[in-house]
C-alpha cells in the first residue's frame, strides 16, 4: 500500500528538514506502512521553502512537490496535493509538526480494517479558555445551520482513501470548504484522539480575520438557512410593524392623538435599517459565491514542479517543450 503525504507549505523553511527527518524515521519503523511518498505544496511562499524543497527532492527519490504561482490559500493548496498524490491512499497534514507523525502507522492500521476515512481528534489541551470556548461555541452554531456534521477538534489532519479522494475531486466548486466536503461524501470512517501538540518551530500563520473568513464561508457553502433566516425576520419585522400600527391607531380612537414618539421613531427606523443593511449583505455572500463559480477560474496555477525540474533533457529529434507545456503535462 502506497501513502501518499500531502503536505501544505507557506513560509516554512524553518521546519521542512525537521518534519521530513521525523517522518521518514517513523514510517521507516513502522511495519504496517509499505511504502510511502511525500508531496509538498508550496503556496506560494516568500521565504526560502521552495529552496528546501528542491533540496529534499534532490536528496529522496520519495520528495517530490508542486509550487504555485502566488499564495492562493490552504484549501487551494490541498486541493493541488490530492490531485498530484499517486497512493492508494491519501494523509494530509501540515508541516509545522502539530500533526504527529508518529499517528501514521495508527491511521494506515485503522485503514486497513476497511475504512475510507480516519480523522485524528485533537484535544483543547494547551488551548486558552477563551479560544476553547469560542471554538465550542462555533461548532455548536454551524452543526445547527450546516447540512453535513462538523467534529470539535477535527481538522485537515486525516487518511483518505483511493475512492474517497476521487470523490472529493468529483466536486469542483470554487468556494471550497474541505471539513465540509470530507463529511459531505460519506463513506465509513473513524476518529481517535491524540494530545494537542505544539508548534515546535516558525509561527501560525492563522489570523483572526482569517479564521472568521473560513468560518462563514463554511457556514454559507453548505446550505441556504441564512437566506431561509432572514426571511423569517423580515416576516416577522412586518407582523410586528402592523401590530404596532394597529395599536396607535386604537390608541387614537381611545385617548386621542398623543404627543408624538420622536425618539421611538428613530429607534425604530435605524433598527429597521440595519436589519435591511444585514439581510442585503447574506444576499449578496450567496450572489457573490455564484459569481465566482460562474467565472470557472482554476483554483490554482502551477509554478514549478518536481517533474519539470528533474525532466530529462530532450532528444536531439524532438523540440524542448515550453514551461508552460512542461507544467501543464505535469498536472
Amino acid at each position: 500500500m502506497l501513502i501518499s503525504l500531502v503536505v501544505p507549505c507557506y513560509n516554512e523553511q524553518a521546519v521542512l528538514r525537521h518534519f521530513h527527518r521525523r517522518v521518514s524515521d517513523h514510517v521507516t519503523a513502522a511495519p504496517v506502512v509499505d511504502s510511502y511518498e511525500f508531496l509538498f505544496v508550496d503556496d506560494g511562499s516568500s521565504d526560502d521553502t521552495l529552496a528546501v524543497l528542491r533540496e529534499l527532492a534532490a536528496r529522496d527519490a520519495r520528495v517530490r512537490y508542486l509550487s504555485l504561482s502566488r499564495n492562493f490559500g490552504k484549501e487551494a493548496a490541498m486541493l493541488a496535493g490530492l490531485r498530484g498524490a499517486t497512493g492508494d491512499a491519501v494523509v494530509l497534514m501540515d508541516a509545522d509538526l502539530q500533526h504527529p507523525p508518529e499517528l501514521l502507522s495508527r491511521m494506515a492500521e485503522l485503514h486497513r480494517q476497511g475504512f475510507d476515512q480516519v480523522l485524528a481528534r485533537r484535544t483543547r489541551t494547551g488551548d486558552g479558555l477563551l479560544r476553547t470556548a469560542t471554538a465550542r461555541l462555533y461548532y455548536r452554531l454551524v452543526n445547527r445551520f450546516m447540512d453535513v456534521e462538523l467534529v470539535d477538534g477535527v481538522g485537515d489532519f486525516r487518511l483518505l482513501s483511493r475512492r474517497a479522494v476521487d470523490a472529493v475531486l468529483s466536486l469542483t466548486e470554487s468556494n471550497r470548504f474541505s471539513k465540509g466536503l470530507f463529511a459531505w461524501i460519506g463513506f465509513p470512517s473513524t476518529t481517535f484522539g491524540y494530545e494537542n501538540a505544539a508548534r515546535e518551530y516558525g509561527t501560525s500563520k492563522w489570523r483572526l480575520s482569517g479564521l472568521f473568513e473560513h468560518g462563514l464561508n463554511g457556514v454559507i457553502s453548505f446550505n441556504t438557512r441564512p437566506l431561509r433566516a432572514a426571511l423569517h425576520l423580515g416576516l416577522a419585522l412586518l407582523l410586528g410593524a402592523a401590530g404596532y400600527a394597529l395599536w396607535i391607531v386604537g390608541s387614537v380612537l381611545v385617548s386621542g392623538v398623543d404627543t408624538p414618539g420622536y425618539a421611538t421613531l428613530i429607534a425604530v427606523m435605524t433598527a429597521l435599517a440595519g436589519v435591511h443593511m444585514v439581510m442585503i449583505a447574506v444576499v449578496g455572500e450567496y450572489v457573490g459565491r455564484i459569481f465566482h463559480e460562474v467565472k470557472r477560474r482554476p483554483h490554482y496555477v502551477l509554478k514549478e514542479t518536481h517533474a519539470e525540474t528533474h525532466a530529462a533533457p530532450a532528444s536531439p529529434t524532438e523540440p524542448p517543450r515550453s514551461p508552460s507545456a512542461a507544467a501543464k503535462a505535469a498536472r
